[in-house]
C-alpha cells in the first residue's frame, strides 16, 4: 500500500466575483464597511464559497456561501444553528450572523490566524490535538440542553442507513471496491466486523462532531486547537470521533491551502497544554510517520475510549474502510474531484491499519 496519497488538486469554489451582486452589497452591509480584500479557499471538499472578507473598516469575517437551493446551504444553515449552541469556552468557531439574498444563502464566523495540522501529523503534534478533544468530548456527554433541542440523529441510524457497505458488497448490491493483494478473501471477517458497529453506537447517549479529521483542525501560534465544521454534529461514542481522527492524522498528507487554514475560529479558550504523559511519547519539534502501533496505543490511552468495547477499534476501521472505498466511486454535485482521492485514500489507510491489527498483512 502506499505511505502517502498524491497531493489533492486545488478545489474549484466559486470566487468573490463568482457572487450575485446583492450578496456582495448584502455582505458588506452586515460587515458595516466595503469589502477592500478576500481570501478565498482553494481547498476543501465542497462546492460552495468559503473566504476570509476583510472590510475597509478593518472588520474580517469568514463566509461561507451557497446558492439557498442547494444541500449546501442547509448544511450550512445547520452548522450555524450547532455553533449557536455549543457550549461557552468550546474551542470551536462561533457564527456572527447569516444572511439570505438573491437567492444564496452565507454564514459568518468569527476569523482568526492559523493553520492546520500536518498531513501526516506528527506524533507530539497528534497528541495535542487529541488532549484538546479530550475536553471536548467531556463537555457534549451528557449532551447539553440547547445541543439536544436540535435533535440531531443518531450515528448508530446513519451507520445502519449509509455507513455500512461490505454487506452490500457480498450480496451484490454495491460494486466491489478494488481491494489489495492478499486481502480480497477478507470480505467475510469485514462483513461479520461491520456489522457489529451498529449495536456498539447505539447505547451512547453524547454528542459528537461525526466529521472529525485533521482538515477540521486548526491550530494557532500560542498553542491552541480549534475543532471546526459542526455540521455532522450526531449521537454517538467519543471513540468514533477518535478513530476519525487518527485516522486523518495517519493517511493525508498535508494541504497548503485549507478552510482551516483561513482560520475559521472564534470566541476564547485557553491555550491548550502539553499533550498528555498518557499519550505515547513523541519528541518535540520532530514529525516523524505516525505508525499503526503508535495509533493503537494513542486510541487505547485515550479518555474517550475508556468504555468502548474490546474491539470498537477494528469494527469501526472496517465500517470506514468499506463506507470511503465504495464512495470513491461517485462524486455528488455539491463536491470536488478531490473527495474522490480523500475518500479512496482513507479506505485504503483504513484497511492497511485493520490488515495490520488483524494479522492479514
Amino acid at each position: 500500500m502506499p505511505s502517502s496519497p498524491p497531493h489533492p488538486v486545488a478545489t474549484r469554489r466559486p470566487g468573490w466575483s463568482d457572487l450575485p451582486v446583492g450578496m456582495r452589497a448584502a455582505l458588506a452591509d452586515r460587515l458595516g464597511a466595503p469589502v477592500v480584500a478576500t481570501r478565498a479557499a482553494t481547498a476543501g471538499f465542497t462546492r460552495g464559497f468559503a473566504g476570509v472578507l476583510s472590510a475597509a473598516d478593518g472588520g474580517r469575517v469568514f463566509v461561507k456561501a451557497a446558492p439557498r437551493d442547494s444541500h449546501l446551504a442547509n448544511w450550512y444553515w445547520r452548522e450555524a444553528a450547532v455553533l449557536d449552541r455549543l457550549p461557552a469556552g468550546l474551542p470551536a468557531p462561533r457564527t456572527r450572523w447569516t444572511l439570505a439574498e438573491s437567492g444564496w444563502f452565507a454564514v459568518a464566523l468569527d476569523a482568526v490566524d492559523g493553520y492546520p495540522p500536518g498531513r501526516p501529523s506528527g506524533p507530539s503534534e497528534l497528541a495535542t490535538i487529541l488532549t484538546a478533544y479530550a475536553d471536548v468530548a467531556a463537555a457534549l456527554n451528557p449532551p447539553p440542553s440547547d445541543l439536544a433541542a436540535l435533535n440531531p440523529p443518531h450515528l448508530a441510524d446513519l451507520a445502519q442507513a449509509d455507513i455500512l457497505r461490505w454487506g452490500d458488497v457480498a450480496a451484490g448490491r454495491e460494486a466491489p471496491p478494488p481491494l489489495p493483494v492478499g486481502l480480497e478473501q477478507r470480505l467475510p471477517e469485514l462483513v461479520g466486523l461491520e456489522s457489529r458497529l451498529p449495536g456498539y453506537l447505539a447505547p451512547a447517549s453524547g454528542l459528537i462532531h461525526g466529521d472529525l479529521r485533521p482538515d477540521n483542525v486548526l491550530l494557532t501560534p500560542h498553542g491552541q486547537v480549534w475543532f471546526c465544521d459542526w455540521t455532522w454534529l450526531c449521537r454517538g461514542p467519543a471513540w468514533f470521533d477518535l478513530v476519525t481522527l487518527l485516522l486523518g492524522g495517519h493517511g493525508v498528507e498535508q494541504q497548503e491551502v485549507t478552510v482551516a487554514a483561513l482560520a475559521v475560529a472564534g470566541g476564547t479558550s485557553s491555550p491548550t497544554g502539553p499533550a498528555s504523559s498518557a499519550f505515547p511519547e513523541a519528541t518535540v519539534g520532530t514529525a516523524p510517520a505516525l505508525t499503526t502501533d503508535w495509533l493503537d496505543a494513542a486510541f487505547a490511552a485515550h479518555p474517550a475510549a475508556a468504555d468502548a468495547p474490546p474491539d470498537a477499534l477494528d469494527v469501526t476501521l472496517a465500517a470506514l474502510a468499506g463506507y470511503f472505498l465504495t464512495t470513491a466511486a461517485v462524486v455528488p454535485e455539491t463536491a470536488t474531484e478531490q473527495l474522490v482521492a480523500h475518500q479512496r485514500h482513507s479506505g485504503v489507510y483504513a484497511l492497511d491499519w485493520l490488515a495490520r491489527r488483524q494479522g492479514w498483512s
